[in-house]
């Protein structure tokens, strides 16, 4: 029912900054949640940022000032600016949506996910 499609990932250094963009199709509502979730290997999938239709945004503590989600909701379109990359933030980076408006920041409540982009930063 919903394809969601991640780009923008790549390899760089320290420092640098990457914007991760999520084209959503197939029936997705603009008034759903969306969010940005990664996964480094031997970890668990977690929290980066969520946004609300209303444009309420949340983050999580390790990517705050550094990180801005977005939502182009004519295009139906999410985004993913990170700058000052570390390599702590070395990972899969997932976007996803809820089928309803309420911006949660667990994993567990997104149903839709897209196949992931890499992000490697090099120290």
């Amino acid at each position: 029912q919903v394809q969601l499609v991640e780009s923008g990932g790549g390899l760089v250094q320290t420092g640098g900054s990457l914007r991760l963009s999520c084209a959503a199709s197939g029936g997705t509502s603009s008034d759903y949640a969306m969010g940005w979730f990664r996964q480094a290997p031997g970890k668990e999938r977690e929290f980066v940022a969520t946004i609300s239709w209303v444009g309420r945004t949340s983050y999580a503590d390790s990517v705050k000032g550094r990180f801005t989600i977005s939502r182009d909701n004519a295009k139906n379109t999410l985004y993913l600016q990170m700058n000052s990359l570390k390599p702590e933030d070395t990972a899969v980076y997932y976007c996803a949506t809820r089928t309803g408006t309420i911006p949660y920041t667990a994993p567990t409540n997104y149903v839709y996910w897209g196949q992931g982009t890499q992000v490697t930063v090099s120290s």
